[in-house]
């Protein structure tokens, strides 16, 4: 198939080039990417922060696409699955929407009384030049609470560009509350987004670790939680791509140190929890472990193996925003009996990619940031029978008449730890086996 010219860089097939995959790029203008913009990449990794107040400055289009975008679930308060918009319209953009930002904010804060409020900015804010920061601290004095600007016009760069902003927005809040003292043995779980409960999962294995939990940021997250979150000590960092420069920041800022995970499949979701055990070398906690993995991998092997022997031969085209999914994607497919033949992601790196190769087999096509006529033909010529992706990805299965399994955020089922294992099987077998498909074949 033909490829634009300075796209061919970002495409390698496992055995045919070799060279490394470009990445880190700039999405091409004109190839119309699979990425998202600054503002989405900004919204979705701070909408599960239950007890703040999200507002989004710009026209209202820009808050119904991202309103309830993540099956984040909360245990407690649900203000982040309102929706809020200033509603710019014409007179704002002419004569500018601070006035409407500031009567807005003292409304929401008024009848919510959040712990803490985000305000977005978005392209239309970006282009008329309102001080969103002048009103966030004027209204934040007369409030009393933090009010935090998100600066992320969409035209700004992409979805990864978002995620830094995320961060530094957060950073505002950590280490504003409690002292300077180390919790031992405990740690804040950053990049897990609660999809589905994934987090009420992972937090019992930790406990039954003995691992104590200070925050739980970016799923079932609350504000005073992040304010003393610099007291734990490590991070866990599930989502590399979009909460590994938060994790950086505190690295640098209070001296937690951070270590990468993945809570997808069996093999991952295990070495996550040997990998908390071994940094805080306590032999009880890694014994605790060994007996949790052994405990959940016993009752689970014998329930894939059905899935298994039906899904044997079959071929799957992975596209995630994240590349560490992506990865434990790859071997979460192995378990059940699936090669994966093609795989991509919207924001690898160089030492994503490098490990995707390594762990693909030959023949395996490796694509960073993506566009939809490429993805067509990639899953057409290596004759996937299932694409796994997010939104953006779903018609485009749908359209070639093959299965599709959602593992992104819009989500409902949780697909994370041993249970989203099987999870996952079921699902890949459902879509996989589904008759239906049998009359989309020509």
């Amino acid at each position: 198939m033909k490829i634009l010219k300075d796209r061919t860089g970002q495409i390698v097939t496992k055995g045919k080039d070799e060279r490394e995959l470009a990445c880190d790029k700039a999405s091409l203008a004109g190839s119309v990417s699979q990425r998202a913009c600054v503002f989405c990449g900004s919204r979705v990794v701070l909408y599960p922060i239950a007890d703040a107040l999200h507002l989004i400055h710009g026209p209202v289009g820009c808050a119904s696409y991202t309103w309830d975008i993540r099956g984040a679930l909360s245990s407690g308060p649900q203000l982040h699955r309102l929706s809020f918009s200033t509603d710019l319209k014409e007179q704002q953009v002419v004569f500018g929407g601070e006035k409407i930002l500031t009567s807005a904010l003292v409304e929401l804060v008024n009848e919510y009384k959040p712990k803490a409020a985000f305000v977005y900015s978005t392209c239309i804010v970006g282009l008329i030049g309102d001080d969103v920061e002048a009103v966030c601290r004027q209204v934040g004095k007369e409030t009393g609470i933090d009010v935090i600007p998100v600066q992320a016009p969409g035209f700004a760069g992409t979805k990864k560009d978002g995620y830094k902003v995320a961060c530094d927005a957060l950073m505002r809040l950590v280490g504003t509350k409690g002292s300077e003292e180390t919790i031992p043995n405990s740690i804040n779980i950053i990049g897990d987004f609660n999809l589905a409960g994934e987090l009420y999962l992972l937090r019992d294995y930790y406990e039954k670790m003995g691992v104590k939990i200070v925050s739980t940021i970016t799923g079932d997250g609350r504000v005073d939680d992040i304010r003393q979150s610099h007291k734990a000590a490590l991070n866990i960092v599930q989502c590399s791509g979009s909460m590994s420069n938060l994790a950086m920041q505190m690295e640098q800022k209070y001296k937690v140190p951070y270590m990468r995970v993945s809570y997808f499949g069996i093999e991952d979701m295990s070495g996550a929890l040997y990998e908390v055990a071994r940094f805080f070398e306590n032999e009880s906690m890694m014994n605790k472990a060994i007996e949790l993995v052994r405990t959940e991998v016993s009752d689970l092997i014998p329930k894939l193996g059905k899935y298994k022997e039906t899904l044997e031969g079959k071929r799957a085209a992975i596209y995630v925003g994240g590349a560490f999914k992506a990865i434990s994607l790859i071997k979460a497919l192995r378990m059940i009996g699936v090669q994966t033949v093609v795989v991509g992601s919207q924001t690898g790196n160089k030492e994503d990619y490098k490990i995707m190769k390594e762990i693909s087999d030959e023949g395996t096509i490796l694509v960073d940031d993506t566009n939809p006529l490429e993805l067509t033909q990639f899953v057409k010529e290596t004759k996937a029978d299932i694409l796994i992706g997010g939104v953006k990805e779903r018609p485009i299965a749908y359209k070639l008449g093959i299965g599709f399994c959602d593992h992104n955020h819009e989500r409902k089922l949780a697909l994370a730890g041993y249970e989203g294992m099987l999870n996952f099987a079921k699902e890949i077998y459902a879509t996989a086996m589904s008759p239906v498909f049998q009359f989309t074949k020509s």
